[in-house]
């Protein structure tokens, strides 16, 4: 069983890393797919044509699914696949500070959904909203932590 910090713990992680993601996402589409998609091509990313869209997508979509706690672990390993290739193609080269264009941002954002999608989203979620309905369909009770 959770205890309520750590349900609370995970709420703040998982709404942070969404917000940080939406305004990612939304920045690219802003910026224009054209643009993002040459900056991509520019960085040596492999089917820029195609990555632009689906990580401007990823990120913006994602971020308001982790926000919401929707499919969160699913959603948690796409952006941090997303931010581990971002880290080797985009900021390995450059250090490790972000000041430099390293990768310790994409870094702390990968290791923040690996930790979500692990942990799950957490009690105040639409996840374990959705879990708490099928378990009283089914008549169960929740199961004891380990």
């Amino acid at each position: 069983m959770r205890t309520t910090s750590t349900s609370l713990g995970l709420t703040v992680l998982r709404v942070v890393l969404g917000v940080v993601f939406i305004a990612h996402g939304a920045q690219k589409f802003a910026q224009g797919l054209p643009g993002v998609t040459r900056g991509f091509a520019g960085m040596g990313v492999p089917l820029a044509e195609v990555a632009a869209p689906v990580v401007a997508g990823l990120e913006l979509v994602g971020g308001v699914l982790l926000v919401l706690g929707v499919a969160s672990r699913v959603v948690a390993v796409l952006l941090a696949v997303d931010m581990v290739v971002a880290g080797f193609l985009a900021h390995l080269a450059n250090g490790f500070f972000s000041q430099d264009g390293g990768f310790e941002y994409v870094l702390v954002l990968a290791a923040g959904s690996i930790a979500v999608a692990l942990t799950g989203a957490g009690r105040y979620s639409v996840d374990a909203l959705v879990a708490r309905r099928a378990r009283e369909r089914r008549g169960g009770q929740e199961p004891v932590a380990a």
